[in-house]
């Protein structure tokens, strides 16, 4: 799912990001919330009418901003209180609180208030953000009554296996449309995350919908799917294309590189996308480097294109049962080598 923070994703038209493949996005609760107003919002007839997005929505809870704007918040058992990033404004969100606004946004996936904690962090402190997590779902769960949106419950509980699967086991007491692991990709080394999924994830129950919130790279898709996850929303996509990195079959594209002023070749001659059918890696460079606000789009469209392509081939090598080598072709393959710099 790309991730469209203020109900939009960043540079691009509605029918551009549909045209990549892509059948559902993101928006932000926290973002949105303070700009227009979920009551703006609403008056428009809910976030896909008000961004004119033809496929389904998801917004977060808030949950994450808990944990991104720890200078700006006060957490407490009843909720957090922000100081707003725009005017310092105060501001309480509460389960109660985040459900209602979701209720006004009117995505189609709306997410239970939950505490994000930091990786590393000590015992004590993912033990508390877990209670807390398991306590909001109950009161998200309660506050939720709009029928036609699904709520997911959000598994917390760091890189400790029986701490989520304390949480997982209460949550699923408690009831959801679907679930989703939070809290990871927020400062533990990939491999630690990895190996975690490779141990947890099938324990998740398999008719519902298994959400990985806010990965990754390539590899980090390509080991969460073998792992049994499902959905994943992230930032990389459109965030590296606004810095001239592309994804590509043949690795990462760094167009500020001096040697790609002159090419004419396409970013990926494997992609059929509008931007690799369209301009060459000169042009796109020149754009990058002139801070043109077009090369930021078409890094960005050509990057999403990539990604959905990634998982329609995932997808169609479950389907044909032969994932496992597939998987080991892309391990093997520039696919996956993406560096610390460029996540």
């Amino acid at each position: 799912m790309p991730v469209g923070t203020q109900g939009a994703i960043k540079g691009l038209a509605p029918d551009q990001v549909a045209a990549t493949g892509t059948q559902i996005v993101l928006g932000n609760t926290y973002h949105l919330m303070l700009r227009p107003g979920a009551e703006a919002v609403a008056h428009f007839g809910g976030l896909q009418r008000f961004a004119n997005w033809p496929g389904a929505m998801l917004t977060d809870s808030g949950g994450f901003q808990v944990f991104s704007l720890a200078e700006l918040r006060r957490i407490d058992d009843d909720g957090v209180e922000f100081r707003s990033h725009i005017d310092g404004a105060p501001i309480r969100l509460t389960p109660e609180a985040s459900v209602a606004i979701q209720n006004q946004l009117g995505a189609d996936i709306i997410m239970a208030f939950d505490e994000c904690p930091p990786l590393p962090a000590e015992p004590g402190e993912v033990e508390r953000a877990v209670q807390r997590t398991v306590a909001w779902a109950k009161r998200s769960r309660a506050a939720q009554q709009q029928v036609d949106q699904a709520l997911y419950g959000i598994v917390q509980g760091g890189l400790d296996v029986a701490l989520r699967r304390q949480c997982l086991a209460e949550l699923m007491e408690i009831g959801f449309e679907g679930l989703a692991l939070g809290g990871l990709s927020v400062g533990e080394p990939p491999p630690e995350m990895h190996a975690f999924l490779d141990a947890f994830v099938n324990e998740m129950p398999a008719d519902k919908p298994r959400y990985l919130m806010g990965v990754g790279t390539p590899l980090d898709l390509l080991r969460a799917v073998a792992a049994g996850v499902d959905q994943f929303d992230c930032v990389l996509p459109t965030r590296n294309g606004r810095k001239g990195y592309a994804f590509t079959s043949d690795g990462t594209v760094r167009l500020r590189n001096a040697r790609h002023k002159l090419s004419r070749e396409p970013l990926d001659p494997a992609c059929d996308c509008y931007t690799c059918q369209k301009f060459t890696r000169g042009y796109l460079r020149h754009l990058i480097q002139t801070g043109e606000v077009l090369g930021a789009s078409l890094v960005s469209l050509h990057n999403i294109a990539f990604y959905q392509s990634l998982m329609r081939q995932m997808r169609a090598a479950i389907e044909k049962d032969t994932f496992d080598a597939f998987r080991r072709s892309c391990e093997a393959s520039p696919v996956c080598a993406v560096t610390k710099e460029e996540e």
